[in-house]
């Protein structure tokens, strides 16, 4: 039955596009035929600029509509979803989100959608512009090997999702299915010096956020609504380290922003900016200035702008902000130029203040005693503690190791690691809490006892004891366990 569908389907598209003709005017403008449906106004063709995120295709200059020609292929492919973590996403274009696709108000779409060979499932694209049946999906359902076609007319400005909407489409979505299509008002958007193209997304996995190997799509957790990630634009780091979005000091920003879902509304937050303008769900009309944040629906959009007027590392996030700290959603836009002190002046002075307790904050891990004790070897410590560092560490304590001034002990060279050699085993299991010297400077704050296995526990620390400077052998999960069991108090390490 499927066959006979898509094979009609297929028929369809052809039958479609070879009952649509053109007709040249003495102005050299065109008049597209389809059926009895005349197109007036159309000029020319082109094909459509195609970008991956975060980049953006550019503004269109012309001035008239045209005949536009998308072609875009559909992948299942395994690809990083985290650090160690890979995924079978199904993507437009091999990227999640799915490419970024830019037109304009008037302009007639051909939209040529292939399905490689080698895919298992069949694939269509349901796009939130289109005026008509399924957003197209109707005229794209698309088996493995073959291509179909189809065509509309961008009638409405805005920005837009698109989207698979094969059965089951949920799960289509939930693999990365998604993606923006601009349709760019007649008279064009106002002018920024840069514009960024950022999409949410939920992954539900069958193992929980960090665990290893290729992660199965958890179908019951998807139901449930429980992802273990939520990230920006396809996986967690996709917009830090290397990746942050760049600008300076003093330009106009815009972000396309996007929610793929398929579940979750996000409060969408820049920390340390505010939007000038905000064109909410998507819309062509600044509706709002001067906001905080704003909420973006599952399979909704917003686009947003604001001028960067200090130097500094403004960080992206949903500001349910659990999914931001703890499944991926974050972001950075690293802005450079001068400092003007006039509208941020950064730590003027740093003073002691009483804290509210010393009592540790304890996150309960689920450990089960009875579990046979595994010791990995140095080699598979230091590539799983790595994993296991940018999952639960980095945000503190830096992807480098150099921690953060005045509230973060540095880890890189840290003297405090060799001083407290015999004691570090108890730190992620029961937390630590008081006043320690690191590296000749005072720290009195608080770090919360984490939820990590015994083999984690001791993988962590043996990556940071080899790195950064530092050289200090390595942590056997029978330490841990010890340590956990109560052989080493972690509030009552050395630290001077």
């Amino acid at each position: 039955m499927r066959t006979k569908f898509v094979a009609l389907a297929l028929i369809t598209a052809s039958f479609f596009m070879s009952s649509c003709v053109e007709e040249m005017r003495p102005d050299g403008a065109s008049t597209a035929r389809k059926g009895n449906v005349k197109l007036e106004g159309l000029k020319g063709e082109e094909m459509a600029v195609l970008t991956t995120a975060p980049n953006v295709p550019p503004p269109i200059t012309r001035k008239h509509a045209t005949k536009v020609i998308i072609k875009l292929e559909v992948t299942e492919e395994v690809k990083r979803l985290a650090d160690g973590v890979d995924y079978t996403f199904w993507t437009f274009g091999g990227s999640v989100p799915g490419k970024f696709i830019r037109v304009r108000e008037g302009d007639y779409v051909e939209f040529h959608l292939s399905n490689r060979p080698d895919s298992k499932m069949p694939h269509n694209i349901d796009l939130h512009a289109v005026t008509g049946t399924g957003g197209g999906a109707e005229g794209s359902m698309t088996a493995p090997g073959h291509t179909s076609t189809f065509s509309f007319t961008a009638l409405n400005p805005g920005l837009y999702v698109y989207h698979c909407a094969a059965p089951p489409v949920g799960m289509h979505i939930a693999n990365g299915m998604y993606g923006l299509i601009l349709v760019e008002p007649k008279a064009g958007l106002p002018k920024v010096d840069k514009e960024f193209y950022v999409m949410q997304g939920e992954f539900y996995t069958a193992g929980k956020f960090g665990e290893g190997g290729v992660q199965a799509f958890d179908m019951q957790k998807a139901l449930d609504e429980r992802p273990p990630y939520v990230v920006f634009n396809g996986s967690v780091g996709s917009m830090t380290g290397e990746n942050t979005i760049k600008a300076k000091a003093g330009e106009t920003v815009r972000l396309f922003i996007g929610n793929g879902g398929p579940n979750l509304i996000s409060s969408f937050h820049v920390i340390g900016e505010i939007f000038d303008d905000v064109y909410g769900e998507g819309g062509t009309v600044a509706n709002q200035h001067n906001v905080q944040t704003t909420l973006v629906p599952a399979g909704g959009s917003a686009m947003v702008h604001f001028k960067v007027d200090v130097p500094g590392k403004y960080i992206l996030v949903d500001h349910s902000i659990f999914r931001a700290m703890n499944k991926g959603g974050i972001g950075i836009l690293d802005v450079s130029g001068d400092k003007n002190e006039k509208i941020y002046s950064g730590k003027q002075k740093d003073e002691m203040y009483l804290l509210e307790g010393s009592t540790i904050q304890k996150m309960e891990a689920h450990v089960d005693p009875a579990a046979p004790l595994k010791e990995l070897t140095k080699a598979e410590k230091l590539e799983r503690g790595k994993t296991v560092y940018n999952n639960s560490c980095a945000a503190c304590h830096q992807a480098n190791g150099q921690g953060v001034a005045g509230s973060f002990p540095p880890l890189a060279k840290a003297d405090y690691l060799q001083k407290n050699r015999a004691s570090l085993a108890a730190i992620p299991v029961h937390g630590l809490s008081g006043k320690i010297v690191v590296n000749g400077k005072e720290y009195n704050s608080v770090m919360p006892a984490l939820e990590m296995n015994n083999q984690d526990a001791s993988a962590v620390l043996t990556y940071i004891l080899n790195n950064w400077g530092n050289n200090l052998g390595e942590v056997t999960a029978a330490e841990v366990a010890k340590a956990r069991s109560g052989g080493t108090n972690a509030s009552s390490a050395g630290g001077h």
